[in-house]
C-alpha cells in the first residue's frame, strides 16, 4: 500500500474518539502558549481596505439566483474587494464580558481558533499595485508580500486566492485531531468566500495545481521568513473572475509563470504566534502524507449551488454573513422547528454528485417523525449503503423537494444522539442534528492522500452553509467536533471503514448569554 495512504488510515483512526479514550491532547489548556489568532508581516507596505458596511447587498436568497444577476457584476476595484474580504473572512462582531473581549469572524472556526489564512495575488485591480498580498482581518488591510516584476499572466478580469492552514493553533487546545478541524476550517473558508463573491455577483473556482507549485509560489517554502514550529501550508488555490466563461480561465493559469512574474524573495517577516511550543509528532506526519506533488486537486469535487425551491425573502445576504453565530445552547423548551424550515436548511446542501451525505436525527420538526433519516446526496452510493446499513432500517422515502430523504428508523434519538456528540446536551436540545458521512477508502484509493483533506474541506463547506441557512431562518446552528466516531457508525450498522462520519452539525434555537455585550468590528464604539 502507498505510505501516505497508510499514513491516512493510522491517523484517521488513532485520532478517533471513543468511550474508551478520546483522541490524545494535552488535557488541559496551556494558556502561556496560547497562539495569536492573526497572522502579519513585518516591515510590508500596508493597503488600508474601506470598510463595507454601509454598502448595499442583494436579500439573501436572491444571491443564488444568478440568471437575474447576471448584468449586476461588480467591478475589480478596492472597495469590491475589500467587501469580498470583509463579508467573507472578516471580523463579524466583538464580544465582551467584563475587561475581556474577543472578535468573531464571518467563516466558522472551530473554539474560535482561527487556523486559515488567504493571499491574493492582483493584476489590474483599481487602487491596489499588482502583486501577492496577505490579508489581515484584524486590521482589514492587506500586506504586500511582492510586487509584480513583470505583467502577471492571470486572465482578463480575475484575480487569484490561496488558502492556507496553521495547524499549531488548533493543536494548542485540540492536540491530535486538530488536523482534522483546521481542514474543516479551510472548507468554511472556502464556503465563506463562495458565499462572499457570489453577493458581488463574481465566479469561484479551485485551479489545479499541486501543493509543491502553491508553497512555492505563496513563498512558504522560503522558511527563513517563518517560525518552524508555526508551520503554514498552502490549501488550494482559487481563481476569482467577473467573466461568465470563468471555467476557460483556468487553463490559462501557469503557476510557474506566474512564480516569475513575482519577486525572487518575498517582503515580510511572520510574526511569531506563541512564546513556546508542544509537538505532536503526528500532525506533521499527516500533513506531508497530505500534500500533492500530483494534479490531483482535479479531482476534488466542489458542490455547485442547486436550486433551493423552499428559499423566502429574508435578510440582506451582509446581514445573514455578519450575524452567523455558534450557539453554546440550544433551548430545548423552544426547540421545534416547521418541516419548511427544515427543508429549507436541507435543500440548501442538496447534492447528486457529492461523497458525503447526511444522516439526520430528527428531534422536534413539527410534520415529521422524530427518528433517524439520511439523505443521500449521491444516489450512485445508495446501494452500496443499503448493503452495508443496518437490515431492519425501512428506508421510506420522504415526499420533498429538498433532495433524497430517506427514514431509517422511528423513534427518540435526543439520547444518543447526545452522546455521541460527546455528551454535548447542543446536539439533543435542539431540532434535529446530523453526521456528515463520506464514502472514504474508495475515494482515497481512486485520488490518493490528499483527497483526505479535500473530503473535510467539503464537509466544512457544507457547514458554512448550514449556518448561514440557519441564521436566514432566524434559527441557531453548531458545528460540533468533538464525537464519537464509531458510536455514529454503529448505529447505522456500518462495520468497516467504506465509510466515515467526518463532521457533526446541530441546529435549533439558541439561549442568548445576555452577560455578553456585542459591538460591530473596526470601531471603538
Amino acid at each position: 500500500m502507498n505510505k501516505n495512504i497508510q499514513m491516512v488510515y493510522t491517523y484517521h483512526n488513532e485520532t478517533k474518539h471513543s468511550q474508551q479514550r478520546y483522541a490524545k491532547s494535552l488535557g488541559y489548556m496551556d494558556w502561556a502558549t496560547q497562539p495569536n489568532p492573526y497572522r502579519s508581516y513585518s516591515n510590508t507596505k500596508k493597503v488600508k481596505l474601506p470598510l463595507s458596511f454601509d454598502n448595499k447587498t442583494f436579500e439573501y436568497s436572491q444571491i443564488f439566483l444568478q440568471e437575474k444577476n447576471k448584468d449586476i457584476v461588480a467591478p475589480l476595484c478596492i472597495q469590491a474587494i475589500s467587501q469580498f474580504f470583509q463579508f467573507s473572512l472578516g471580523l463579524a462582531a466583538i464580544k465582551e464580558y467584563g475587561d475581556q473581549s474577543w472578535a468573531l469572524r464571518c467563516n466558522a472556526s472551530s473554539g474560535n481558533l482561527q487556523p486559515s489564512e488567504a493571499y491574493i495575488i492582483s493584476k489590474d485591480i483599481q487602487g491596489i499595485e499588482d502583486g501577492l498580498y496577505h490579508y489581515g482581518p484584524q486590521e482589514h488591510h492587506l500586506e504586500q508580500l511582492s510586487s509584480a516584476k513583470q505583467s502577471l499572466t492571470l486572465p482578463k478580469n480575475s484575480f487569484l486566492l490561496s488558502l492556507s492552514s496553521i495547524v499549531w493553533r488548533e493543536a494548542w487546545k485540540y492536540g491530535e485531531r486538530s488536523w482534522r478541524y483546521t481542514q474543516l476550517d479551510c472548507g468554511h473558508a472556502l464556503r465563506a468566500l463562495e458565499i462572499s463573491a457570489l453577493i458581488l455577483g463574481w465566479k469561484i473556482e479551485v485551479v489545479n495545481t499541486t501543493d509543491t507549485q502553491l508553497l512555492n509560489l505563496i513563498g512558504f517554502d522560503q522558511l527563513d521568513r517563518f517560525v518552524s514550529q508555526e508551520r503554514e501550508l498552502s490549501d488550494m488555490l482559487l481563481v476569482i473572475s467577473l467573466d461568465e466563461d470563468y471555467s476557460s480561465n483556468i487553463d490559462q493559469i501557469n503557476i510557474k509563470d506566474i512564480r516569475k512574474s513575482l519577486e525572487d524573495k518575498y517582503q515580510g517577516i511572520a510574526n511569531q504566534l506563541s512564546n513556546s511550543w508542544h509537538k505532536w509528532d503526528i500532525l506533521e506526519k499527516i500533513e506531508d502524507a497530505s500534500l500533492s506533488d500530483e494534479l490531483e486537486t482535479k479531482e476534488f469535487i466542489k458542490d455547485k449551488f442547486e436550486d433551493n425551491p423552499y428559499r423566502e425573502n429574508s435578510f440582506s445576504a451582509k446581514d445573514v454573513v455578519l450575524q452567523r453565530r455558534s450557539a453554546q445552547v440550544m433551548n430545548k423548551e423552544d426547540s421545534s422547528i416547521t418541516k419548511k424550515e427544515f427543508e429549507t436548511i436541507i435543500a440548501s446542501v442538496k447534492s447528486n454528485t457529492s461523497a458525503v451525505h447526511l444522516v439526520i436525527f430528527i428531534h422536534d420538526v413539527i410534520d415529521l417523525e422524530s427518528g433517524l433519516y439520511i439523505l443521500i446526496r449521491n444516489e450512485d452510493h445508495k446501494i452500496k449503503l443499503q448493503k452495508l446499513f443496518k437490515k431492519e432500517f425501512i428506508w421510506e422515502k420522504i415526499d420533498t423537494k429538498a433532495g433524497e430523504l430517506y427514514k431509517l428508523e422511528a423513534g427518540d434519538f435526543k439520547y444518543i444522539s447526545k452522546v455521541i456528540s460527546c455528551n454535548q446536551d447542543i446536539a439533543s436540545d435542539g431540532a434535529f442534528s446530523l453526521g456528515m458521512l463520506v464514502e472514504f477508502v474508495a475515494q482515497i484509493e481512486q485520488f490518493g492522500a490528499s483527497r483526505y483533506k479535500q473530503l473535510y474541506w467539503e464537509c466544512g463547506a457544507l457547514g458554512q452553509q448550514l449556518y448561514l441557512e440557519s441564521t436566514s431562518l432566524k434559527l441557531s446552528a453548531t458545528g460540533i467536533g468533538c464525537f464519537l466516531d464509531d458510536l455514529l457508525h454503529g448505529v447505522v450498522g456500518l462495520q468497516a471503514n467504506q465509510f466515515q462520519s467526518l463532521y457533526h452539525f446541530t441546529v435549533g434555537r439558541a439561549l442568548v448569554d445576555n452577560r455578553l455585550t456585542s459591538r460591530k468590528p473596526y470601531t471603538k464604539e
